[in-house]
């Protein structure tokens, strides 16, 4: 099994992600677990990286079988077109992690519809990687929708940012 998390590439932070993957990843040594870190601290236990090249970062999805991120739509998008029903942390401006909530709110559109799987606490990611560590279809797409297609991927994503701003 191999857990692949992203921070994305926002100048914010994100150590509490990065905090979180290497706390779980610490009580599984069975499992690789590498971390896109970006401007938070590196993680002392699972592998990381501070930031990858595009393709490499596509290769890594690939070969996940557990996908953790941020709440960044072109991620949470990438990764569902991939297959994976991606784990999603949103980053929070509470603790400096970015300008706004937008990312929670973002999230919170799409867990309702079933596109993406959420955690607001360190007790509920640990959960659902549980979860997804014992049984992997937990963390698949079983879905029919036609979001791997770019167009209705595009229209999908317009409708539900427009839905957040009514």
């Amino acid at each position: 099994m191999r857990l692949l998390a992203m921070v994305g590439t926002d100048y914010h932070p994100f150590h509490r992600l990065v905090r979180w993957v290497d706390h779980w990843a610490m009580q599984q040594p069975g499992v690789e677990c590498l971390i896109q870190y970006g401007t938070a601290m590196p993680p002392r236990h699972a592998d990381g990286t501070a930031y990858a090249e595009p393709d490499q970062l596509g290769s890594w999805m690939d070969d996940a079988g557990i996908l953790v991120c941020h709440a960044g739509p072109s991620t949470i998008l990438e990764a569902r077109r991939r297959g994976h029903l991606p784990i999603v942390v949103p980053r929070r401006a509470l603790w400096g992690e970015h300008v706004d909530d937008h990312q929670e709110r973002f999230a919170g559109r799409l867990a309702q519809s079933g596109h993406v799987l959420t955690a607001a606490t360190q007790q509920e990611f640990d959960v659902l990687l549980d979860a997804a560590l014992r049984d992997p279809r937990v963390v698949r797409r079983t879905d029919s929708d036609d979001d791997q297609r770019p167009d209705q991927a595009v229209r999908t994503f317009g409708a539900l940012v427009a839905k957040l701003f009514r």
